[in-house]
């Protein structure tokens, strides 16, 4: 499910993607660029509007390690699912990983499937909040 709003507002985010929306694009986006979300969001990927996606990494990135340790255990992932999945938290698509990471991307979706998998995940947002959740990554100033 994608959610199109006007309004970039947190809670609406949160809401939507509590809602299972795996796509939350703003209502200016392009017609090519909706036409590619549904179609992301479709191939099982998740796409946040940019605006969205720094204050959605800050607000997760702040939480405790006490909150941090109520998820997930990361210890069910490989080496290498740790690698992809600290790639994926940096937004890299399932052809950008299988380039840093020297892969097929078949190999890489692959990867992922297993990563959502292990961690009882719906799809690859919930896997990103992991990631900054868990402390597995941290927010860099450029983002």
């Amino acid at each position: 499910m994608v959610m199109l709003t006007t309004f970039d507002l947190d809670h609406y985010v949160y809401a939507a993607l509590s809602a299972g929306a795996s796509g939350f694009l703003l209502k200016d986006v392009t017609p090519e660029q909706l036409v590619a979300a549904v179609r992301t969001v479709r191939a099982g990927d998740a796409l946040l509007a940019p605006t969205i996606t720094r204050r959605l990494v800050e607000r997760f990135a702040r939480t405790s390690t006490a909150s941090a340790s109520l998820h997930r255990d990361l210890a069910a992932l490989t080496p290498r699912e740790f690698d992809v999945l600290r790639l994926l938290a940096e937004g890299l698509s399932n052809a950008e990983l299988a380039a840093r990471l020297h892969l097929s991307e078949t190999t890489v979706k692959t990867h992922v499937s297993r990563i959502l998998t292990k961690l009882s995940l719906r799809d690859r947002a919930q896997a990103v909040v992991v990631a900054y959740e868990t402390g597995l990554v941290s927010p860099r100033s450029s983002l």
